[in-house]
């Protein structure tokens, strides 16, 4: 039996996927297999069936019948300068996962990290403003899926800061190009239809726990603080989650997570996309300046004088000695 076959043979209890996503592929052993295909290359195909990814040779394929296309995650696509949005259908969390998670970063500098997602193919970044604030050193850190469907950590150095709004604690990031790997963007939803009670979830790095995802539910959706509109959700957030995306159960992101309540639990707070696309698409006026010496340069204060006397002081008692000592 071949290495191909053994692993059939242990996931053929379990290859029951019931995605709208799904694939059926049938082996010429005459074995079907259901699941969403990630990759697809010439001679081999990487499909998830639930509870592995399986690398299936072509040369091992009889027939293979695709999902219906209407029924794709995205089914139009259009820009609005940096940021796209989409026609999605709505999915689980699992396969939502699985489709946007590589568009969600982690978000490093000298003085802590956060989360942070791609808006662009370009590499345009969004984050929080309090995770880059007073600083000029940003890196992050991508999980980029390998052709096996592995995540591999890709951090990248350099990141340019872009623009910052503090008053709606917004940044834009500029991620330098990889030659060998290509951004995945996710969706912006395209107005805040969404409603108390419905189900959103967050991907990010709370505490440094790298692609943590928490689940709940819109709670209200325009929370008033500070003359802010912001969205409360009992979806858990911690520190690190700060910056990443709220998305819906279209994967279209609804907010972008900056706070929660220090003694509460289920009291976490998103910046609506309305203040994140008016942010974007002005970024002009708010253009980071790295000559400002209150963004990122820090000047430590001078060391303090062993002698408490002031400087004239030591002057004329010194001055005072030393003529006594030329007249004895």
């Amino acid at each position: 039996m071949t290495r191909f076959s053994t692993t059939l043979a242990c996931l053929s209890l379990t290859l029951m996927a019931s995605s709208l996503e799904a694939d059926i592929i049938t082996l010429k052993s005459g074995q079907k297999i259901e699941g969403q295909v990630l990759k697809a290359q010439s001679d081999v195909l990487y499909v998830d069936v639930g509870v592995a990814v399986v690398r299936v040779p072509v040369a091992e394929i009889q027939n293979r019948i695709e999902s219906n296309p209407q029924e794709k995650p995205a089914t139009k696509e259009t820009s609005e300068g940096l940021l796209r949005t989409a026609k999605l259908a709505s999915r689980t969390v699992k396969e939502l996962v699985t489709t946007f998670a590589e568009g969600v970063v982690l978000v490093q500098t000298p003085g802590g990290l956060g989360s942070g997602f791609i808006v662009s193919p370009e590499g345009h970044c969004v984050t929080n403003y309090h995770v880059v604030e007073g600083e000029t050193q940003v890196a992050v850190t991508i999980f980029h899926r390998g052709e096996k469907g592995e995540f591999k950590r890709v951090a990248i150095r350099n990141v340019k800061i872009l623009a910052l709004n503090p008053h709606f604690d917004l940044a834009l990031l500029q991620i330098p190009k990889q030659e060998d790997m290509e951004f995945q963007p996710v969706y912006i939803a395209k107005d805040d239809s969404h409603r108390e009670g419905e189900k959103v979830f967050a991907i990010g790095n709370p505490l440094g726990l790298e692609r943590s995802v928490s689940e709940g539910i819109v709670s209200t959706r325009n929370r008033n603080m500070d003359g802010i509109v912001y969205i409360q959700t009992t979806t858990q957030i911690n520190p690190g989650n700060s910056g990443g995306p709220l998305f819906n159960t279209k994967g279209e992101v609804v907010g972008v997570i900056n706070m929660k309540l220090t003694f509460g639990e289920g009291l976490g707070f998103a910046i609506p996309v309305a203040y994140l696309r008016h942010f974007v698409n002005n970024r002009d006026a708010f253009a980071f300046d790295r000559t400002n010496p209150n963004t990122g340069y820090h000047y430590l204060p001078p060391p303090r004088r062993r002698n408490p006397r002031q400087p004239y002081e030591v002057l004329e008692k010194g001055s005072s000695d030393e003529s006594d000592r030329s007249g004895s």
